[in-house]
This record gives structure tokens, sequence and C-alpha cells, in this order.
């Protein structure tokens, strides 16, 4: 799993439940090599904030469903910053889930299990 987030302390919570359940996972600070990464590394699920620096997390999403070879890869979007219509445009962009933050744990596993 492909796991995007700028905060560390997320990005560490993020990484170790999914270790904890499994799998895999490379963590990206930011999103500006996201596609060239994803295409190395070949994921099965990309995780990733909305709120990047230099590269928008609604950004990403575009970038990665316009690539043929990484279209399929689902994609699950954590926000602490859930406006109105937010939603909608997330999933609209390609992502096949979305989860705020303050993340429940139990939720956030559901979820990466749902997309799999």
């Amino acid at each position: 799993m492909l796991v995007v987030e700028d905060n560390e302390l997320n990005l560490k919570l993020f990484c170790d439940l999914l270790r904890a359940h499994g799998h895999d996972v490379l963590p990206l600070r930011d999103g500006r090599d996201v596609v060239a990464q994803a295409l190395e590394f070949r994921p099965d699920l990309v995780i990733t904030d909305i709120h990047l620096p230099h590269v928008s997390g609604l950004d990403l999403i575009i970038s990665l469903k316009r690539d043929p070879r990484l279209a399929p890869v689902p994609i699950m979007a954590v926000t602490a910053y859930a406006g109105k219509g937010d939603e909608d445009r997330i999933r609209g962009a390609g992502a096949q889930a979305y989860v705020s933050k303050p993340i429940s744990v139990l939720r956030f596993i559901e979820q990466v299990n749902a997309l799999l």
C-alpha cells in the first residue's frame, strides 16, 4: 500500500496499523513523486491525505486515475477538513473511499479491507 500523508504522526499511525494487519507499506510525505513511486511499488491500494504540500490530494487522485497502469488501483482519501461537497468532489476525482480525521481505527481498517 502507498500512504501519502504529510503529518508525521498520522503517517506513522496509518503505516503501523496497516503493517499490523499484514500489509506492505510505502510511506510518502508529499505527492510530487506519487505516480513514479506507485509505478515502481505497484500498490494494491493508495491512501492519501487531501491537504498536502506541493500537490493537493485531489490532483494526486486525478493523476493516478489518468495513468492506465494505475487507474485500477483503489484510492482511499483521508482528510481533516471535510467541507460541504468535499466528499462528492473527492469521489468524483476517482477515490473509492473517504474517511475523515480524526480517524476511527476500526473504520479505517474496515475501509481498507473493503477496498481490497
